[in-house]
């Protein structure tokens, strides 16, 4: 039996699933329509909805099995998810991969396997839609093109749920998919006894540009503000906008003075963005973090109230600066 390797993107793979707040629900009607038909089309005993966690397979849907989940180690759905299309094992027993997995050997008596794999976000392969038979056979053409058009389906009832982590304007997650996300991030950083850092921005003056500009503007403004941020964090970082005009970003793996580094890339990104854009107002931004060591229990919503504390206290900081500096006070201190 071959252990499934893990994917290049297992980290954020992992993330993304368990934003979802899908592993270990009731069962759902929209996933069980789905398993319930490909068993009748297929002439199967067994479809699932399998979603592929850090240590097991969990289906959401399931007929002709009598449990939620196996272990991924002997998982097919594993193999599947190293692919962008089908997997078919048209007969277990022959195939070196899987012929002494305890699922050939015992129960149910896998010998046939189809799975197409659930994709998100591109590249996020979080599950496979299965159908499984207890004897060999073969897929035609015609069969390969209905379970992938069956697993696109299940892929968009996941989207479904993903749209209620993500904010509309940015296509960020929102406070619900960032403390999802987060809390399962600084899981994974305790455990490799990695620190982690929460970064807290909010836009200056913005209620201004909504005034003067209109919210369309404004909106142009969140956007802009979202799309540098992006650029200036790392594709592994975990970045939300949390409402109106604040945004969060939890650093993985953070290195004393990262945080500096990354303000420093946003406060470029930011003079660039105004260069180029010219809209009558300058995007500014104040920003607080908050650092998590290993050694600490703070959640990643008690993380974000701190470094919501710390901008304003940056903030308050920056605006008597330039009142001390208005009235000479500040220029004297110097």
């Amino acid at each position: 039996m071959y252990i499934p390797a893990h994917p290049s993107n297992e980290a954020a793979r992992i993330a993304l699933l368990r934003s979802l707040d899908i592993l270990d629900t009731a069962p759902d009607e929209r996933f069980d329509r789905l398993t319930r038909l490909a068993k009748r089309v297929f002439d199967v005993p067994i479809a699932t909805v399998s979603l592929v966690d850090s240590d097991r397979q969990w289906f959401k849907s399931c007929v002709g099995l009598s449990v939620d989940e196996t272990a991924r180690n002997i998982s097919f759905c594993g193999h599947t998810i190293l692919d962008g299309d089908l997997l078919v094992v048209e007969d277990a027993q022959t195939d070196p991969r899987f012929a002494d997995s305890p699922l050939v050997t015992g129960d149910p008596g896998v010998r046939f396997y189809a799975g197409c794999p659930l994709t998100l976000n591109k590249a996020m392969r979080v599950g496979a839609f299965c159908i499984v038979d207890k004897k060999p056979r073969k897929l035609d053409a015609q069969e390969r093109g209905l379970l992938r058009d069956l697993a696109r389906i299940a892929e968009r009832e996941l989207e479904v749920l993903q749209l209620v982590a993500t904010d509309d304007l940015t296509g960020l997650s929102n406070r619900r998919g960032f403390e999802a996300l987060g809390n399962h991030v600084l899981a994974l950083c305790k455990r490799a006894r990695s620190r982690a850092s929460v970064l807290f921005f909010d836009l200056n003056g913005f209620k201004q540009i909504n005034d003067m500009y209109g919210h369309a503007e404004g909106d142009r403004a969140i956007v802009g503000f979202a799309s540098v941020l992006r650029t200036a964090l790392r594709e592994t970082d975990v970045l939300a906008r949390l409402g109106g005009d604040e945004f969060v970003a939890l650093v993985a793996g953070a290195q004393d003075g990262d945080e500096a580094r990354i303000i420093e890339r946003v406060r470029l990104g930011v003079a660039g963005y105004n260069r180029a854009n010219q809209r009558g107002y300058d995007l500014k931004f104040s920003v607080g973090f908050a650092p998590f060591e290993t050694n600490e229990q703070a959640s990643i919503a008690e993380l974000i109230d701190i470094a919501d504390h710390a901008m304003y206290a940056n903030k308050r900081a920056v605006r008597e600066r330039g009142a001390r500096a208005a009235s000479g006070e500040f220029a004297m201190a110097q």
